[in-house]
């Protein structure tokens, strides 16, 4: 195997002096002796056989190589200061992985808040996200298959819970549906004639069909965005949190229903993390972080 004619040092005094428009700036910066960059540069140039710098007057320029290298140079310089960030992280214990289970009712823009404060301090962990419905949530947890878990309902037994915040659903159709001609619908039994919209449980034991109606007819899709856009096309109708249609409804795009005695649910949501003993820093933090979120949320 060839051995490298090179040096990542040798690249990175490149960098610097282009970076800061000469020797005497980049020397600076570095701390090092100007000529000491000039033996850098020049040695890298004879090992390639190609000029990658040209001075005028007190300035260095790049020739057009030099560019093509100089930019290739960066993504390897990177990769290893990543690598041993990652080496670091690993030695101290942060994960380089983190798994979230996300309730689908649970609004992605807060998540993402939490995700964005997250990140410039994550030294590279890598975030998973998977969306996840009722039981699917559960198992997630009872396996120990997420580090953090955003779980709607009662929490699986032996689990504790920070409560986060609630989430309001509206029962919704299209403006022309013919529940809409119903001021307050007075029985299950009317809505039982129509076409519901549910949305599938990603458990694989499912025990309990939240949001079931006993409609004798129904259609299952895997999130409530499919769960719009057939609703908009008026068919069926559906349970949505709140926050999904407000706006389609101030727009005249889906219609809210009344219904005797149930004019809305609610339902709080928790903050799970399904193994305090094995938690590490990196989880720690973003557990701080989505919790900020609802500082005000949970009385």
């Amino acid at each position: 195997m060839d051995r490298a004619k090179s040096t990542l040092e040798q690249w990175r005094i490149l960098q610097a002096v282009v970076d800061h428009s000469g020797y005497s700036q980049a020397a600076k910066q570095l701390n090092k002796s100007q000529s000491s960059l000039n033996h850098a540069v020049a040695k890298l140039q004879d090992q390639l056989g190609v000029q990658l710098l040209e001075v005028k007057g007190r300035k260095a320029y790049l020739t057009a190589q030099g560019e093509v290298l100089l930019r290739r140079s960066r993504h390897i310089t990177n990769s290893v200061n990543e690598l041993e960030q990652l080496a670091n992280n690993l030695e101290k214990g942060w994960e380089p992985n983190l798994t979230i289970a996300r309730e689908i009712i649970y609004p992605m823009p807060t998540l993402v808040n939490a995700l964005k404060r997250f990140q410039p301090d994550s030294r590279g962990t890598r975030v998973t996200i998977l969306d996840s419905v009722i039981n699917g949530t559960q198992e997630l947890i009872r396996d120990g298959e997420v580090d953090i878990a955003i779980c709607g309902g009662v929490p699986p037994k032996g689990f504790i819970a920070e409560p986060l915040c609630h989430i309001n659903f509206l029962l919704v159709c299209h403006p022309n549906h013919p529940l809409c001609s119903e001021t307050v619908i007075e029985d299950d039994l009317i809505l039982a004639q129509h076409l519901q919209i549910v949305i599938k449980d990603t458990g694989q034991s499912i025990s309990t069909e939240a949001g079931w109606l006993k409609a004798e007819q129904r259609w299952t899709v895997s999130n409530f965005h499919e769960a719009i856009e057939i609703l908009e096309q008026n068919i069926g109708f559906c349970w949505v949190p709140e926050y999904l249609v407000c706006n389609l409804i101030q727009a005249g795009r889906l219609k809210k229903l009344r219904l005797k005695g149930n004019t809305h649910k609610k339902a709080l949501l928790h903050l799970v993390i399904p193994n305090r003993d094995l938690q590490g820093p990196a989880s720690e933090h973003l557990e701080s972080l989505i919790l900020r979120e609802h500082k005000k949320d949970i009385d």
